[in-house]
């Protein structure tokens, strides 16, 4: 039943969802979470069936309602992704390993939860009373109870090791969204995406800095620490979408959601093929920053890889595929062997408690070098 009247309503939904997870603490309840709305170089469409006209100001501008239906599923799914990264991480403040840590987690949370409410606030306003159906149940599903939309997003993020590669491989992801959407044609979702892609670069910065101070540390194996890049690298491959997709195709001749390179391309686009073209600039980043990872990496330690897109695929041309990190194809018995001994396992779980019960896994920071969010620093 729906329970929306507006968006204040809204906000009292969300203060309940905030103490059904348990986060209703002060850290969280003092923030200061609002919509944030960024100015935008222009306002012409760039690209698509309606290149050249002025962006779509409000929902009603939209002239088709096939495109106004796209628009709103894009915004369902953004935000039940960032409400469900929340959910996933509830549970590492018990076991922060400094203070900065602690604050850097009490960051990234509020910002996930703002650009939750950032997407509700789209919803609410512009999309009537099926937007406010859709914003409540963005309250309602449980990464806990795989109710989200995304499987990504109803896996438990354990640990601190687990964290460190979500963000650094998934909040990436994120901003490869981000970014795509930013060109949109439906103004106030464009507009929404410059606050958001501000704070999800402390994000994925957050993830690749812990990484480095795991290494630096020099006490936790890298073969562990692949088996949680070989976790969730393949499911941020998977965040793109399927191959050859048509709800992509169509997004982009609408003009809702460009390529990640939209104005440094330099050609027409393959609309065919935009999201695998998507994953590989993304391939390519990863590819980049995991080869500045193996500079701190031992020289008796096995250096870290980016494993082969056909590897533990779910979605897309490689899904169901039977193939190692490396490509190489395996029966269906072999690759039953195979992927336990490649992914985290229980006695990697065991390992990680074990050695974050002790000082000196992970390179110190002081708590001086944190730099706190905006809504944070407004209080």
């Amino acid at each position: 039943m729906l329970k929306l009247t507006n968006f204040d309503d809204w906000i009292d939904y969300f203060y309940g969802w905030q103490k059904d997870i348990g986060l209703d603490a002060p850290e969280f309840r003092e923030y200061k979470f609002e919509a944030k709305y960024g100015q935008l170089p222009h306002n012409e469409i760039e690209f698509g069936d309606y290149k050249g006209q002025l962006r779509w100001k409000t929902v009603m501008h939209i002239p088709d309602q096939r495109v106004r239906d796209a628009a709103l599923n894009l915004i369902v799914y953004q935000g039940d992704t960032e409400f469900a990264s929340v959910e996933q991480q509830r549970h590492l403040f018990e076991t922060a390993p400094s203070r900065y840590d602690y604050l850097s987690l009490v960051r990234v949370m509020t910002e996930e939860m703002r650009h939750g409410w950032q997407m509700s606030h789209l919803l609410v306003t512009q999309f009537g009373r099926s937007g406010k159906i859709e914003a409540q149940k963005l309250l309602e599903r449980r990464a806990f109870t795989d109710d989200r939309l995304l499987g990504a997003f109803n896996e438990i993020v354990g640990d601190w090791l687990d964290f460190y590669t979500y963000t650094h491989f998934v909040d990436r992801d994120g901003k490869f969204q981000l970014t795509m959407l930013s060109y949109s044609g439906f103004q106030p979702l464009a507009e929404s995406m410059l606050p958001m892609l501000k704070e999800e670069s402390f994000h994925l910065g957050t993830g690749n800095n812990g990484l480095r101070r795991i290494l630096q540390a020099g006490r936790i194996p890298t073969p562990v620490i692949q088996r949680y890049f070989n976790k969730w690298l393949p499911t941020s491959f998977d965040l793109f979408g399927t191959d050859h997709s048509s709800s992509a195709q169509w997004a982009y001749v609408w003009g809702l959601k460009g390529r990640y390179n939209e104005r440094d391309a330099g050609e027409q686009a393959d609309k065919e093929h935009l999201n695998e073209a998507s994953r590989e600039l993304y391939r390519q980043e990863v590819q980049k920053l995991t080869d500045l990872l193996n500079k701190l990496v031992p020289e008796d330690q096995p250096k870290l890889q980016v494993p082969d897109l056909k590897f533990n695929r779910k979605i897309g041309q490689h899904a169901g595929k039977f193939c190692t990190t490396e490509g190489a194809e395996l029966t269906a018995e072999e690759y039953e062997k195979y992927l336990p001994a490649v992914v985290p396992t229980e006695a990697d779980k065991e390992f990680l408690r074990s050695v974050m019960k002790e000082e000196g896994w992970i390179m110190p920071k002081k708590e001086t070098e944190f730099e706190p969010s905006e809504g944070a620093r407004r209080r």
